[in-house]
């Protein structure tokens, strides 16, 4: 894979590792080319060092090393919900009860052994780097880089806030104001290995929340994070008396469903290299909306 671009008049006698970096290639990306075999930085056709100054109208290349292949990961060939995909995005619509990577008890069945199957089915020379990881019983749009290059730009576009994500839960009760914020530190749970609370040392998460439906025993609410700690919905909702329904690790009731209940309904970006704004949305997962149909 490579990308290209020509110098404009601003940019006239950078070094071509200041040009770079201001196209978004980090130190390490940059090394990785330096020290590979398939990797080079060409400007005009010629191969350049890195210290080369680069003129108005110089056509800079960098082709980048083959994205290194996970070989122990299994590939599995199931219908991917894909909603979108270029050569250096993907979005998919994640069903609930799937995980996203692979565990050692569990070695198949996740979205990247899906996609490793999607990737080999295709012929297509990429790699697998979860930008937004979804819990395994979260249903919805789920965001993942194709090379190291897209996972590096979008994981700074995500520490400042320009992917944002939108998420659509029932949670048991009904919350005391119909909008606000849950901002409270959450770190590990001292007493478990994979759950986490809220704890005074822990990192700093905010949570914005709206009401969009009451019922008897719960509210329908859209949520917008600012922060994405582990389990973060849960753990907020749970830490003001309103836990997730069927979210049993957090003391959500099971009654009305099996598995907790959150959909990832929102997901807007800026692509990591057309700068273009993208968003998709993806509607409400079957069970959920059963039980607004049910309850109605």
């Amino acid at each position: 894979m490579y990308l290209e671009w020509n110098v404009a008049v601003d940019e006239e006698n950078l070094m071509l590792r200041t040009f770079l970096r201001g196209k978004f290639v980090s130190k390490l990306l940059l090394t990785s080319v330096k020290f590979s075999e398939d990797g080079k930085i060409e400007v005009n056709g010629k191969e350049e060092n890195v210290l080369y100054r680069v003129k108005t109208g110089d056509h800079v290349r960098i082709t980048f090393p083959k994205e290194q292949e996970n070989e122990r990961l299994l590939a599995e060939y199931g219908e991917l919900p894909i909603v979108f995909e270029d050569d250096f995005i993907l979005v998919l619509d994640k069903p609930a009860g799937m995980t996203s990577i692979p565990s050692q008890y569990h070695p198949s069945g996740s979205v990247a052994n899906h996609l490793k199957g999607h990737y080999l089915r295709n012929n297509i020379d990429s790699a697998i780097h979860i930008v937004t990881r979804l819990d395994k019983e979260t249903s919805g749009l789920m965001l993942i880089a194709k090379t190291r290059y897209a996972h590096g730009r979008l994981s700074t576009l995500h520490q400042t806030g320009y992917v944002t994500r939108k998420y659509q839960a029932l949670v048991s009760g009904n919350m005391g104001m119909r909008s606000g914020s849950i901002i409270a530190p959450i770190g590990r749970n001292p007493d478990s290995l994979i759950e986490r609370a809220v704890v005074a040392d822990g990192k700093y998460a905010k949570t914005n929340y709206q009401v969009l439906a009451s019922y008897p025993t719960f509210d329908h609410v859209k949520i917008q994070l600012e922060t994405g700690r582990t389990h973060q919905i849960r753990v907020h909702f749970a830490h003001v008396g309103h836990p997730l329904i069927g979210d049993s690790m957090y003391g959500g009731p099971t009654e009305l469903l099996g598995r907790h209940a959150l959909h990832s309904c929102h997901l807007e970006l800026i692509h990591p290299f057309t700068e273009e704004k993208m968003a998709w949305d993806s509607e409400l997962a079957g069970d959920l909306a059963e039980i607004l149909d049910q309850n109605k």
